[in-house]
């Protein structure tokens, strides 16, 4: 099983985003369906019953979470995502770590596409500008086990528990 602990997201206008950016970034965009703000990747593990006993421990979010600005990783760039940088998540990613998540490096982000290119570097750092500190959705408090699998139309998230 190809694990992750999440929280789902909502975005107040994923098409927009991808419209201001079509001609831009040329990549694989994630289906809005599947948006969400991933707290640890697990990868693969036989069983999830040991993840689901250290999660038995944690409570959700207090709160939703606002989403409010674009970012990427990497130099070029290969992940364009929407971040949240808010207090409340690095907290309960220490309640994560409490309860045995290896953390490593956590910063909080939605990937929205997996760059391939970038079309024209100085259009999209403008176009990045537009972005900042612009409310652009939230993170919900729920967080979640969730079990990522290839199909053939692509990856498909399913949850398969939840934080009470």
């Amino acid at each position: 099983m190809r694990l992750f602990i999440a929280s789902p997201v909502i975005l107040d206008d994923y098409a927009a985003i991808k419209e201001d950016f079509k001609d831009i970034i040329e990549g694989t965009w994630v289906a809005e369906e599947n948006l969400h703000m991933t707290w640890v990747f697990l990868g693969e593990i036989p069983r999830a019953k040991s993840t689901i006993a250290k999660m038995s421990a944690l409570t959700n979010l207090e709160s939703e979470v606002e989403i409010a600005e674009l970012g990427y990783f990497g130099r070029p760039p290969n992940i364009f995502f929407a971040k949240a940088e808010q207090k409340l998540l690095y907290e309960k990613a220490r309640h994560l770590k409490e309860a045995g998540f290896d953390l490593y490096r956590f910063k909080p982000h939605i990937t929205l596409c997996r760059i391939k290119a970038i079309h024209d570097y100085k259009i999209y750092k403008e176009k990045m500008k537009e972005y900042r500190e612009r409310k652009l959705g939230i993170i919900l408090p729920q967080i979640a086990l969730y079990e990522s699998k290839r199909t053939s139309k692509g990856l498909e998230y399913q949850s398969i528990y939840e934080v009470k």
